[in-house]
């Protein structure tokens, strides 16, 4: 690995561990709980290296589709083994294609009323 992959590589790693102790403080104050150390150092590697695998399952099913981007449906399909996260993404997935409708709605129906301004004044 080369000194700037291996730089961004030990980034990432500590966002994960940084985020993976703010999420164990904020369970523990919630539920009157505390994780030692080791417990979050654990769970932010195990974290870090699912998420490794979900990188390179996406980049393989990419490419299978002779595609140079991941799409929606490779997320969907990297999910599938779990039930809790495939629901969760195909609801997100659903939220967003929502979204985008509704914003070409609004700009469709922008671009009408400018057209029929523009008609009545000429």
């Amino acid at each position: 690995m080369s000194v700037e992959k291996e730089a961004i590589h030990q980034r990432l790693k500590a966002a994960v561990h940084y985020t993976v102790g703010r999420m164990c403080q904020r369970m523990g104050e919630d539920h009157r709980r505390e994780f030692s150390r080791q417990v979050i150092a654990a769970i932010a590697e195990t974290t870090f290296r699912q998420c490794d695998v979900f990188a390179k399952d996406l980049e393989a099913f990419a490419r299978h589709a002779k595609r140079s981007t991941v799409s929606p449906e490779d997320v969907k399909l990297a999910a599938r083994r779990s039930t809790a996260l495939s629901i969760f993404i195909q609801n997100k997935s659903e939220e967003l294609n929502q979204e985008q409708r509704d914003s070409k709605k609004k700009n469709t129906g922008k671009r009408k009323s400018r057209d029929t301004e523009e008609e009545s004044r000429e």
